[in-house]
């Protein structure tokens, strides 16, 4: 543990199971409020997912206020204030974010106007900038990955000034997450498995890194078990409503440990690449993984070895000699990305992306050196030692 002692931090209630969409409107009249405002994308529309969830409200005396489509891959400002304008004209009192990761950050920052007042986002940027809670706020996660549902950080571009803007407050953080299996059925396989990946990459930084803590580890263990056990099940079955689910749960439960024990090198890898290649997260997620774990293990081997557990089972564990366990544990997470790549085609290595040159990697790894991550990894990096992971990973 890097400090002499620990906190483990998580308000944000879980409603999970079949019908937990058709709980949100008694969850909101509960709060006060009677008029939430949806906040999603064209996707998650043309897809039919709003349908279960405008289902519920039908028989209810909540009302749907008004729904917000528009939301980019990339969120910006501008949108943010869209849906602030929105929310207002139409007198809501809460939040429903239904999408990825874009919508939930989108959702977020619109939250901090909507309470806050007034037009100027930008002055709430940084760390702890909100003075109090804010209104009513529910997410309904549509991937199992990033596990936003139970952050407390936001990020939203500025396309004027051409920069990432990031939020980070307690208050940011929803009131509830919503995990029901009918909200990620239609995610195509491979970004079922891209997600599933990044989520993984949550739970095994969560574990391995210098912020771990007892609970974090029970989280972060439970994740990866979940993860390990349903995601090919999922892939092979994408109809399969209560692997979909398990996906779902391990996803928010990563995210919950990953927020309280943070994350390293494969996260600061993972930032820079985005940033010079513009590759999806959960990519770069699992392109790191193995590589960064190898990179770690002589610190930290003993850690890496309980993993082989929650990734393979008791038989495999029990007939893997100790000194072993941190390789195995490495080499059965290859084995899960090969086998990703026979069914979905993700990216194993940066070549494989095709979207990646090598005379990029030498910015790649400059700006993973100043990537706040890092601080957290269990072994300290130097460019040279991040130029020869990217070397591997290639």
């Amino acid at each position: 543990m890097a400090k002499p002692y620990y906190e483990f931090f998580c308000p944000v209630k879980v409603i999970a199971g079949n019908a937990a969409l058709e709980h949100i409107p008694f969850e909101l009249d509960s709060m006060g409020s009677k008029k939430p405002l949806i906040i999603t994308d064209k996707g998650v529309r043309a897809n039919g997912l709003l349908e279960p969830v405008e289902a519920a409200f039908a028989a209810t005396e909540v009302k749907i206020g008004s729904i917000f489509d528009e939301v980019p891959p990339d969120s910006s400002l501008e949108t943010v204030k869209a849906v602030t304008e929105m929310y207002r004209n139409n007198q809501c009192d809460a939040i429903i974010a239904i999408g990825g990761g874009s919508v939930i950050d989108t959702a977020k920052a619109a939250n901090i106007l909507v309470s806050e007042g007034g037009e100027d986002l930008l002055k709430y940027s940084g760390a702890h900038n909100l003075p109090r809670p804010l209104k009513p706020f529910f997410v309904i996660p549509t991937t199992s990955g990033t596990g936003s549902e139970v952050t407390m950080v936001a990020v939203v571009s500025d396309t004027a000034n051409n920069q990432k803007m990031a939020f980070a407050s307690k208050y940011l953080m929803p009131s509830a997450a919503i995990l029901d299996p009918r909200m990620t059925l239609t995610l195509p396989p491979h970004l079922t498995a891209m997600t599933g990946m990044d989520a993984m990459t949550h739970a095994v930084e969560a574990y391995t890194c210098l912020a771990a803590n007892p609970i974090s580890d029970a989280y972060a263990t439970a994740a990866i078990k979940k993860i390990s056990e349903n995601l090919f099940k999922v892939l092979e079955n994408p109809k399969d409503a209560d692997a979909r689910l398990e996906l779902a749960q391990a996803s928010t439960m990563a995210g919950i440990a990953f927020s309280n024990a943070m994350v390293g090198i494969v996260h600061s890898l993972g930032h820079a690449l985005g940033a010079v290649a513009h590759l999806p997260h959960g990519l770069c997620m699992n392109l790191f993984l193995p590589y960064v774990l190898d990179y770690n293990k002589d610190v930290n081997g003993d850690k890496i070895a309980d993993l082989l557990l929650p990734l393979a089972g008791t038989d495999i564990y029990a007939q893997t000699p100790a000194n072993q366990r941190a390789d195995k544990a490495i080499a059965i997470i290859n084995t899960m990305r090969d086998r990703i790549y026979d069914l979905t085609k993700l990216p194993r290595t940066l070549r494989e992306t095709g979207k990646v040159t090598q005379s990029q990697l030498d910015e790649v790894a400059e700006k993973a050196l100043n990537d706040g991550s890092i601080i957290f990894n269990p072994k300290e990096a130097t460019l040279k030692d991040l130029k020869s992971i990217l070397e591997k990973a290639w």
